[in-house]
């Protein structure tokens, strides 16, 4: 008896973008972000059937950070 195992190989595609803003904005500019590259995101899975994630990382002006 033979058994076979495939396993598929998932591909992810991360997005990273870097941005400094005023320290108010931090939360603003990170929504801002991810909706900027959401049609980029869509036409990567589509193109290449991979999963796509956007990482938006912002800094504030005097050091300020989201999550």
């Amino acid at each position: 008896m033979m058994v076979m195992m495939m396993m598929m190989m998932m591909i992810i595609i991360i997005i990273i973008n870097v941005a400094i803003s005023g320290d108010r904005n931090v939360i603003k500019k990170e929504a801002e972000k991810i909706l900027k590259y959401e049609d980029l995101t869509i036409e990567i899975q589509r193109m290449w059937n991979v999963k796509t994630e956007v990482i938006p990382e912002i800094i504030g002006a005097n050091g300020t950070i989201s999550k």
